[in-house]
């Protein structure tokens, strides 16, 4: 059984290496190019197979990892939507798929769990609860922004793009958090914190700047 683990312990650490690099050359190449849609495509890819493998790992003897599997739930959750956000492209899509529905429904559901078994830890001090808290509360107020997305994407004419953009990123930070941490084994406030500073500042400024040209151009 021990084997098996450790080769799929690195099949998981490959492809989440393939994920990172696909994810910054995304990032890096021209936004909406065919490199750009291939690479985003193999990013998305690699860190949901990757996420996939390890989290019943986390939950084995001698492999526990409360942090692992929250962290690889919350990239399969963001990775998923950031692509799906994509079909509402298109006019013509009047309301959201049921797998659209279903994804944030699901995490919604856990998210709720995540802060209530939170809260239960901090009131009867269980390990890690902070944890559970956290996430849980991320995993609300994003699953709570897909529903309004949803409901008024029609409206909005780039709220599909700015969606896409949000969510990928986050993805990429959630794995770069996961490769700081459980991969170097940095155990920091810096190792948890600046990836997210980071992260938020470029999502906050690909968001500025995707309103500002869609701005300019209805002006023009």
């Amino acid at each position: 059984m021990e084997p098996t683990i450790t080769i799929a312990i690195y099949i998981h650490a490959f492809l989440g290496g393939i994920g990172l690099i696909t994810g910054f050359g995304s990032m890096a190449v021209k936004k909406g190019g065919k490199l750009h849609k291939r690479m985003g495509k193999f990013f998305a890819i690699s860190m949901i197979v990757s996420c996939l493998i390890i989290l019943p790992i986390s939950w084995l003897p001698n492999h526990e990892s409360l942090f692992l599997f929250l962290i690889s739930l919350f990239t399969i959750y963001l990775v998923l939507i950031g692509r799906r956000a994509l079909t509402f492209k298109s006019r013509k899509k009047i309301k959201a798929a049921p797998i659209d529905l279903t994804i944030s429904t699901i995490m919604l559901l856990f998210s709720v769990f995540m802060v209530a078994y939170g809260i239960y830890g901090f009131l009867n001090k269980v390990p890690d609860h902070t944890l559970y808290t956290v996430f849980g509360g991320l995993g609300l107020f994003l699953t709570i922004k897909n529903f309004i997305f949803y409901k008024n994407f029609r409206e909005q004419k780039v709220a599909w793009l700015l969606t896409h953009l949000t969510h990928m990123i986050a993805g990429l930070i959630a794995s770069i958090t996961a490769f700081i941490v459980a991969g170097l084994k940095l155990w920091t406030l810096t190792a948890w914190v600046l990836p997210s500073v980071i992260g938020t500042a470029y999502i906050i400024y690909w968001r500025l700047k995707t309103k500002s040209k869609i701005t300019k151009n209805k002006a023009a």
